[in-house]
C-alpha cells in the first residue's frame, strides 16, 4: 500500500477545553473526572483497532489558549492532570492554535482523520469566525472529525454547530455530571473507532463528514437533584 502499512498511520485526538471562569466549581471538577474516567475505555478501543496509532493531547482556553498536554502522547501512556478555571472564553484563539498543528508538516498525508473534541459552557469572547476560518483553511482541519459537547444551558449552540460543520450531528448537551461523563466516553471511544476504521485509510482529503454512530442520550435519572443541573 502506498505510504506504508495502514497500522502505522497516526490518528491525532485533541481535546479542546473551555477553562474559563464560568466553568468553576462542579463543571470543571466533572470535566476532569470525565476525562480521567475515559482513559481506560479509550485505551481499550485503541487496542481493538490495529489500524491506527492513537496520539492524544489537550488544549485549554480561557485568557488565550495554551497546550495543557502539548506532545502527541500514545494513548497507552496517556494520563490526565487536572485543569482549573479562570478568565474569559478565547475559543477562536484555541482553534487557531489547533490549526497550526494540523498543517503539513507537522501532519503528514499518511495520517488518519484527526479527532477534535470541543467542550464549552459559554460563548466565545474573541474572534471565533477568524479562528474557525484558520482551522478550515487546513486540509486536515476540514477533514477532521469535529465533535462538540455543550455544558449547561448557556453554551452557544450555534457556535458549536458551526465548529462541527455536519448537518447530521448536533452538539451533545450535558446538563449534569453523569451526562458529561457519558458523552466524554462516547467521544473517546465510538468516535475514535469511526475515525480509525479501515475505510478511512484511503479517504484522502474529501470534505465529506465521517459517518458517526448516533450517541444515545442518557436517561433522565430521578436521582439528579435540581441543584445539580447546570
Amino acid at each position: 500500500m502506498p505510504g506504508g502499512p495502514l497500522a502505522t498511520r497516526p490518528l491525532h485526538f485533541i481535546w479542546i477545553l473551555d477553562c474559563s471562569g464560568s466553568m468553576a466549581g462542579e463543571k470543571i471538577r466533572s470535566l476532569n473526572f470525565a476525562l480521567r474516567e475515559s482513559i481506560p475505555a479509550m485505551q481499550q478501543s485503541a487496542d481493538e483497532n490495529p489500524n491506527a496509532s492513537v496520539l492524544v493531547r489537550a488544549l485549554r482556553f480561557s485568557d488565550g489558549a495554551q497546550w495543557h498536554i502539548a506532545a502527541p502522547t500514545p494513548i497507552g501512556s496517556f494520563t490526565w492532570t487536572d485543569v482549573d478555571s479562570r478568565g474569559v472564553t478565547d475559543m477562536g484563539t484555541a482553534l487557531g492554535v489547533v490549526a497550526e498543528q494540523l498543517r503539513m508538516p507537522p501532519m503528514t498525508d499518511r495520517a488518519l482523520p484527526p479527532v477534535l473534541v470541543l467542550v464549552s459552557d459559554g460563548q466565545p469572547t474573541d474572534d471565533f469566525p477568524a479562528g474557525l476560518a484558520r482551522l478550515m483553511a487546513e486540509p486536515w482541519g476540514r477533514k477532521a472529525v469535529r465533535i462538540a459537547i455543550a455544558i449547561g444551558s448557556d453554551a452557544d449552540l450555534d457556535v458549536l454547530e458551526s465548529f462541527m460543520g455536519n448537518p447530521e450531528m448536533k452538539p451533545l448537551r450535558a446538563d449534569n455530571a453523569a451526562t458529561l461523563v457519558q458523552y466524554v466516553k462516547w467521544a473517546s471511544t465510538a468516535v475514535l473507532k469511526a475515525a480509525s476504521s479501515p475505510r478511512m485509510g484511503s479517504a484522502g482529503f474529501s470534505d465529506a463528514p465521517t459517518i458517526l454512530p448516533v450517541p444515545v442520550a442518557p436517561a433522565a435519572g430521578e436521582d439528579v437533584a435540581a441543584d445539580n443541573v447546570w
